[in-house]
């Protein structure tokens, strides 16, 4: 009797795959054996030590523990991120290789940088987003302003003489402060920088009066009492810094979120989405998950997949105009 069902399972799939519904049977593959065939590989696209390799690496025994599988990091660095971000986009998408990824390479630099070997909206499949990223806006203790709105009025007073910092040009931060002086009809001359240390270092020394950047990196400054913070761009404050001000309390609803998350390379079945969104979510609810995380800058995100991918999309549309907007051209 057994094996007549087996050979009547066997004739079943046949005839399903003879009758061009292919998909079907792949999802249904997918349900019964995945994530039983081998260890599931998480690609990061910076080396270690970075933040998303840290969030990829809080995530990863969280996740093989729930899906009863081996998870394992595999650092691609290059190219501020555009080599592993490439070699997501081409995994096969069957549901063991996993992209840690973030707002860079995912919704800036398709607007500047000319000949991106992948694309943003149609190479991948969002799975999760899993943290905010506070950033924030620093000032020099020698500035002739010491808090945000003083900063405003000084420079709509003084047009051009602000002098801001960036870790780098057409960057997150660099552009979320266009978009924030446009708006609010100020000028001031960007001091692009290779990276935070010796952005908060000139802001330290006085060198320049403010610098933009993710609050993690000015963290040991402002502690130190070197800088200080004049807002956070956020909806609300960081829990370590309840009292200061949010860029929404000069420009009401102005809010950014740099984030952190994970995606599939695109077609990968959407039952696997779903529960690698489920096993990601339950590590980043799981104890301790959400100290780790501010110790880092960090705060905790659990959503859907749909609600990463209408994030994606609406940043990525965001940033795109404020490029062409700044006038930036793709290099």
């Amino acid at each position: 009797m057994g094996n007549a069902k087996n050979i009547n399972r066997r004739k079943l799939l046949k005839m399903v795959v003879a009758s061009g519904l292919a998909p079907f049977s792949q999802i249904s593959f997918a349900q019964t054996v995945w994530p039983k065939a081998k260890p599931i590989r998480i690609i990061v696209p910076f080396p270690p030590g970075n933040t998303i390799d840290t969030l990829a690496r809080l995530v990863q025994n969280k996740v093989s523990d729930v899906l009863d599988q081996s998870v394992i990091i595999d650092n691609v660095g290059g190219a501020y991120g555009r080599i592993g971000m490439s070699a997501i986009a081409r995994a096969n998408p069957d549901g063991y290789t996993l992209g840690a990824v973030q707002g860079g390479p995912m919704i800036v630099q398709p607007h500047t940088v000319k000949g991106l070997p992948y694309n943003t909206i149609t190479d991948f499949a969002p799975v999760a987003v899993s943290a905010w990223n506070y950033n924030a806006l620093a000032g020099s203790n020698t500035a002739p302003f010491k808090t945000l709105q003083q900063m405003v009025t000084w420079a709509k007073a003084n047009p051009n003489k602000l002098t801001v910092g960036s870790t780098g040009e057409g960057g997150f931060s660099h552009l979320w402060f266009e978009d924030f002086r446009r708006q609010l009809g100020i000028t001031y001359t960007h001091i692009p920088y290779k990276g935070t240390s010796g952005l908060a270092t000139d802001l330290g020394a006085g060198e320049i009066m403010a610098a933009v950047d993710g609050i993690s990196g000015f963290a040991p400054f402002i502690k130190g009492g070197n800088i200080r913070l004049l807002a956070t761009t956020n909806a609300t404050p960081p829990a370590e810094w309840p009292g200061v001000p949010t860029l929404s309390e000069v420009i009401p609803g102005f809010v950014v979120n740099g984030w952190f998350g994970f995606v599939f390379p695109a077609k990968t079945p959407a039952d696997i989405v779903n529960r690698m969104n489920q096993a990601i979510n339950m590590a980043i609810q799981s104890p301790g998950a959400s100290e780790k995380l501010a110790s880092y800058g960090l705060l905790g995100v659990s959503q859907s997949a749909e609600y990463f991918d209408a994030l994606i999309k609406k940043d990525h549309q965001r940033y795109g105009d404020i490029v062409k907007a700044v006038g930036i051209i793709p290099q």
